[in-house]
């Protein structure tokens, strides 16, 4: 395997974690629910919209997104050759630290390097690579403690726009997703590397997805969507505990979200949302909508309404329960968002416009909006502003390729 061992090993405990409750520290932040902890944030977008504070020309190619945890911002990016996990410090976008874990470039037509966001657990972080090398870093100066490579060790696949899933962090677990013959899912003692558990009951190919966490019918459970199905996993064993079918085409993206016993998950290319009842092996099929076809801009759970873009309609808000349309809008382009303070803040792949959006069930509420500046000349063709944006401390991080940008958000 490849793999480096550390010398010594930590206690392990359920849940360790030294980040405070304003941190950022995973793909969608706390819960991975994609709602800052940032109690209030800047309404006045007039004029050129917040003051930019800095920006970073320092994080190399890919779309990787932000974790941010004690004070430093972590991402990825591609540098000549080699991906890197990146520390840079969130007040002044200043480089701490940037290590290799991959000396391969993932490569695409619509962008190469990394797609992850570093998840940061403890005194450690967890980097894959666009290929599929998973690394466990030191957080205070980057030291390599171990990798595994998902495809030569594990047995998973390489999909066509790469590895894009953001790893998850469970007690002394981190779970991936190679989409192995050996098991679709794996977790990995994330001190040592070493394989816990995988699915040996269900082996189908990953796709681009990250898992979540959820406790339902008294088990902890991990859920996954993958092409064809979504389904929970037992968070200790690895038994699939249920699973259903998703007709999912091309390529399925968004985050599964999980709320009272129900999941809801959605895809593009004409796919649609499909929401299930927990209850056994086979879940029940609660409705089938096509209102809300995100791609991979994501959808986030408000009151009780989901919120993000549909590939048909535009900026949607559905009923969660219902899953009928509450209202559609095309004032923005196709774009992802995050929730902070009772707002949506949405950015357009297109072209890099930024708008700060009410969390409303009256409408498109807009307060203001501004475009990124500079922009990058290093983007493919095909390639857009894919990063999600975040809100931490009355900061708002946004990336377009290698340009990483910091803007005051705080209320003044």
């Amino acid at each position: 395997m490849f793999m480096k061992r550390p010398a010594f090993l930590l206690p392990l405990l359920f849940s360790v974690s030294i980040a405070a409750a304003a941190d950022w520290s995973e793909w969608r932040g706390p819960g991975r629910v994609d709602h800052s902890p940032d109690k209030a944030i800047l309404t006045d977008w007039s004029g050129a919209g917040p003051k930019q504070t800095w920006v970073s020309r320092e994080a190399g190619l890919g779309y990787a997104g932000f974790s941010v945890v004690g004070g430093t911002l972590y991402t990825m990016g591609a540098f000549e050759g080699e991906e890197k996990v990146l520390a840079l410090d969130a007040a002044s976008g200043k480089t701490k630290w940037a290590v290799v874990i991959d000396k391969r470039v993932y490569d695409n037509q619509w962008g190469n390097g990394p797609r992850m966001t570093p998840t940061v657990d403890g005194d450690h972080v967890y980097g894959l690579s666009g290929s599929g090398v998973l690394a466990c870093l030191e957080r205070k100066e980057g030291k390599v403690v171990w990798q595994v490579d998902l495809v030569k060790d594990l047995g998973g696949k390489l999909q066509g726009w790469g590895f894009t899933e953001s790893v998850l962090v469970d007690g002394p677990r981190v779970i991936c997703t190679p989409g192995s013959g050996k098991g679709t899912m794996v977790a990995l003692d994330k001190l040592t590397g070493k394989v816990i558990w995988q699915t040996k009951d269900l082996t189908d190919e990953t796709q681009y997805s990250s898992p979540i966490l959820a406790e339902h019918g008294g088990k902890r459970q991990v859920i996954q969507l993958i092409g064809k199905k979504v389904f929970g996993a037992d968070a200790e064993t690895g038994g699939v505990l249920w699973q259903a079918d998703f007709p999912g085409r091309v390529a399925v993206i968004p985050t599964p979200i999980y709320h009272d016993g129900h999941v809801y998950v959605t895809a593009g290319y004409d796919v649609g949302a499909r929401m299930f009842k927990l209850g056994g092996a086979t879940p029940e099929l609660v409705y089938e909508s096509n209102k809300m076809v995100n791609h991979h801009g994501g959808v986030i759970l408000v009151d009780g309404k989901l919120y993000g873009h549909s590939d048909k309609g535009g900026w949607t808000c559905q009923d969660f329960l219902t899953g009928e349309p509450v209202w559609q809008d095309k004032s923005l382009g196709k774009g992802c968002c995050t929730y902070v303070a009772g707002h949506l803040v949405c950015v357009s792949e297109g072209d890099g416009t930024v708008a700060l959006v009410e969390a409303s069930t009256a409408g498109w509420k807009e307060k203001g909006r501004f475009k990124l500046s500079p922009q990058t000349e290093k983007r493919k063709p095909q390639g857009r502003i894919w990063v999600h944006p975040v809100v931490v401390d009355g900061r708002l991080y946004l990336r377009d390729q290698e340009l990483v940008y910091c803007y005051d958000v705080a209320p003044k």
